[in-house]
C-alpha cells in the first residue's frame, strides 16, 4: 500500500524535474525524498523516472503521476471540506422558528452569520411552537425556537428571552378604550380567538375563557386577519406585535402568568453539529442585544441557571 505522503512526495519530484527543489518546497532533507522514491519504486518494481536526474517519467512513472494528481487532489478537496464541517464554515442547518423571531431576530442575525459562510447552506422553517417541538423531536430539523413551557423529555433548551403576552384587538374596540392595561375581568362577553402561542397559559381566567372560545387558529397572518375583520381579540407575545397593522392595537394584561420564555431546543443525547454548536452560542448572544433593544427581557446564561 503506497502511503499519500509518498505520492505527493513523488508528485512534487516530477513537478520540479529534481530532488533538491522538490525537498525544499515539502521541507524535507534530499535524501529522506531519494529513500522515499526508493521504496515507492520497490513495491511497485518497476523505475519511475529514466536517469537519476530525475527529470524524465518512464511510462509507469506517468500513470503512477496521472493517478497520483487526481487522488491527492481529491483527498485535499475532501480534508478541506472536511475541515470547513469542523470549524464550523460549511453544512447544512436546519432550524424551525415560530413567526416572531423568524420575522424580527432571525433576519438581521443570518445575514450576518452566513456572509462569512458562503458554503453553508440553510433551510429555516416558519411555524408555531407545537410544530417546532415535532419538527425537533423527529429529528427533521437540527434545532428549534419556540416558546414552550418547561422541561420536555427529549429535548434540551437553552432559554434566550421572555415576553408578555398582550391583548390584541382593533383600535375601535371598547377594549382599546380602557386603558393600557387589562385585567381578565375586561374580556367578558369577547369573542376570544385561539392560538398556539397562547393555548397553554397556566391562568385560570385565560383557560376559562379560552374555553368558550368558538375560534382556534394558528397561522399568524389568518389570526391577525380575523381580529381586523371585527371576528374577536387575541392573545400574542408582544414580539409579535412589534408590527401590528395600522388598525390594530395591544393592551398589557395584569396577570403575571401572562409571559412566555423563548428558548432554543435541540435533540436531547445528541452533539449538535458545529455549525448548529455555533448557531446556538451566536444567536443567544445577538438575540439578548435585539431583545433588549425591542424593549423585552432577554436572558444570559447565568440567569437561565439561576446564577
Amino acid at each position: 500500500m503506497l502511503r499519500l505522503e509518498a505520492l505527493r512526495a513523488f508528485v512534487e519530484v516530477a513537478d520540479h524535474g529534481n530532488i533538491k527543489d522538490a525537498s525544499e518546497r515539502l521541507y524535507r532533507t534530499p535524501s529522506a525524498l531519494s529513500m522515499t522514491l526508493k521504496q515507492i519504486e520497490d513495491r511497485l518494481g518497476c523505475p519511475l523516472f529514466e536517469t537519476d536526474r530525475k527529470s524524465s517519467l518512464t511510462d509507469m512513472g506517468r500513470f503512477l503521476y496521472d493517478q497520483s494528481v487526481v487522488l491527492l487532489r481529491d483527498y485535499d478537496r475532501a480534508m478541506e471540506r472536511i475541515e470547513a464541517q469542523s470549524k464550523a464554515r460549511s453544512g447544512r442547518l436546519r432550524i424551525a422558528s415560530v413567526p416572531s423571531v423568524a420575522t424580527l431576530l432571525l433576519p438581521t442575525f443570518l445575514q450576518e452569520f452566513t456572509a462569512v459562510r458562503p458554503d453553508l447552506d440553510m433551510d429555516l422553517v416558519d411555524t408555531d411552537s407545537t410544530d417546532v417541538r415535532l419538527l425537533v423531536e423527529t429529528g427533521q430539523v437540527d434545532l428549534g425556537i419556540a416558546g414552550l413551557a418547561g422541561d420536555l423529555p427529549g429535548l434540551a433548551s437553552r432559554p434566550i428571552f421572555r415576553d408578555p403576552f398582550k391583548l390584541v384587538c382593533r383600535n375601535d374596540s371598547p377594549l382599546a378604550a380602557r386603558g393600557p392595561t387589562l385585567d381578565w375581568g375586561d374580556l367578558e362577553g369577547e369573542a376570544l380567538i385561539v392560538n398556539e402561542a397562547a393555548r397553554n397559559l397556566p391562568s385560570a381566567e385565560f383557560q376559562r375563557l379560552a374555553t368558550d372560545a368558538r375560534f382556534s387558529v394558528r397561522n399568524v397572518a389568518s389570526l391577525v386577519a380575523l381580529v381586523q375583520s371585527g371576528m374577536g381579540v387575541t392573545l400574542l407575545p408582544e414580539l409579535a406585535t412589534v408590527n401590528l397593522p395600522a388598525d390594530l392595537t395591544a393592551r398589557s394584561l395584569r396577570d403575571p402568568a401572562c409571559m412566555r420564555t423563548v428558548s432554543l431546543y435541540w435533540r436531547a443525547g445528541r452533539v449538535p453539529s458545529p455549525v448548529a454548536q455555533r448557531f446556538l452560542r451566536d444567536f443567544a448572544l445577538a438575540a439578548q442585544h435585539l431583545t433588549r433593544t425591542l424593549g423585552l427581557e432577554p436572558i444570559d446564561e447565568r440567569t437561565a441557571s439561576g446564577g
